[in-house]
C-alpha cells in the first residue's frame, strides 16, 4: 500500500543562513525552557521505584560501511557523561521530562569529545556526537509505558542500509542541542523513574514506577515504502502504530503514533524484470 508521500529534493543552505537558524531556534527553545521551568522533572532518586515497566538495551559498537570505529569510542566517552546526568530521574505526575534540560550542552569543558553526527546526508564529527543513541533508547522504551512523548525528532535523511535492524525503521528519536530535544511528559497519577547505564557493550536502559503495568504495548510498522523521486533521489516511508494488551495478554486496541520520511542516501535493492512479472 502506497503511503502517497512524495519528498522535494533537498536544498543547501548557506552556512550563514544555518547559523542564523542555529541562534533563531535556539533562542526559542531557551524561552520555552524558561516558560515549562516549573514542570520539568529535576529530581533523582539513588534506589529504583518497585514495578519494571520496560526495559531495552542497545550494542555500543556497530560495524559501518565507511565508518571508523573511532567514532564509536568516542561516543562512549560521551555517553557516559550524558547518563551521570539523568540516570535515576524521577518523572511525577505532570512533570516533563527534557533531554537536553537535563543532559545541557555538551562541551569540550564538561569532558566531551567529538563522536559522529549525521547533518545533510552524510556523517560529520561534532563535539558530544554519538548521543542520539540515547535519544533513541529513552524513546523506544517510553513507546512501552504509558507516559506520553510531547517532542520527537527523525532524520530527515536515511544514511545507513538497515543491518541486523531489530525495531522498525523510523523508531528513533534523533537530538540536536538545543532545540532538537526529547521531551516526555507523565499525564499518568504515578511517579515513573528512568535508569541508565553504560555497561562493557551495552547501553541499557529501564522505565519504573511506582504502580504495576496495566497494559503492555506492541510497537508495529505498516505501510513500509521505498520509492523513486521525481527528482532521482530515492525516498523511504512508513507508519508506526502501537498495540494494546492487557496483562493477561489479550488485545484492547491499537493507535497511530506516527509517520516517517527520509531521502535514502544508498540504494534500495530493487526486484529485476522476472520478479515484477511474478
Amino acid at each position: 500500500m502506497s503511503t502517497n508521500n512524495n519528498i522535494a529534493k533537498p536544498k543547501r543552505r548557506s552556512k550563514l543562513r544555518a547559523k542564523m537558524g542555529m541562534l533563531y531556534y535556539g533562542l526559542l527553545r531557551k524561552l520555552l525552557w524558561i516558560k515549562l521551568k516549573p514542570v520539568f522533572a529535576v529530581k533523582k532518586a539513588d534506589a529504583a521505584l518497585p514495578y519494571l515497566h520496560f526495559c531495552h538495551k542497545t550494542p555500543l559498537l556497530r560495524k559501518l560501511k565507511d565508518v571508523d570505529m573511532w567514532y564509536q569510542y568516542n561516543k562512549i566517552i560521551n555517553l557516559k557523561i550524558a547518563v551521570k546526568q539523568i540516570n535515576g530521574i524521577v518523572l511525577h505526575p505532570g512533570e516533563i521530562f527534557s533531554f537536553w534540560k537535563l543532559i545541557g550542552k555538551p562541551t569540550k569543558h564538561k569532558g566531551y569529545v567529538n563522536g559522529m553526527v549525521l547533518r545533510n546526508g552524510t556523517f560529520t564529527s561534532a563535539i558530544g556526537g554519538g548521543l542520539c543513541q540515547l535519544s533513541n533508547l529513552i524513546f523506544w522504551m517510553t513507546l512501552h509505558t504509558p507516559l506520553t512523548v510531547t517532542e520527537r525528532h527523525r532524520h530527515g535523511y536515511d544514511v545507513f542500509p538497515d543491518s541486523n535492524r531489530t525495531q522498525p525503521f523510523g523508531s528513533g528519536a534523533t537530538c540536536f542541542y538545543p532545540h532538537g530535544d526529547l521531551m516526555i511528559h507523565n499525564d499518568t497519577p504515578y511517579d515513573f523513574q528512568l535508569v541508565v547505564t553504560v555497561t562493557d557493550k551495552y547501553l541499557e536502559g529501564k522505565w519504573y514506577s511506582t504502580k504495576a503495568q496495566d497494559y503492555r504495548y506492541k510497537v508495529t510498522e505498516r505501510n513500509h515504502e521505498m520509492k523513486g523521486e521525481y527528482w532521482g533521489g530515492y525516498s523511504r516511508h512508513n507508519e508506526l502504530y502501537r498495540e494494546i494488551f492487557d496483562k493477561n495478554g489479550n488485545y484492547i486496541s491499537e493507535e497511530f503514533i506516527l509517520s516517517n520520511s527520509a531521502i535514502m542516501m544508498y540504494s534500495p535493492f530493487l526486484c529485476d524484470s522476472a520478479d515484477k512479472q511474478r
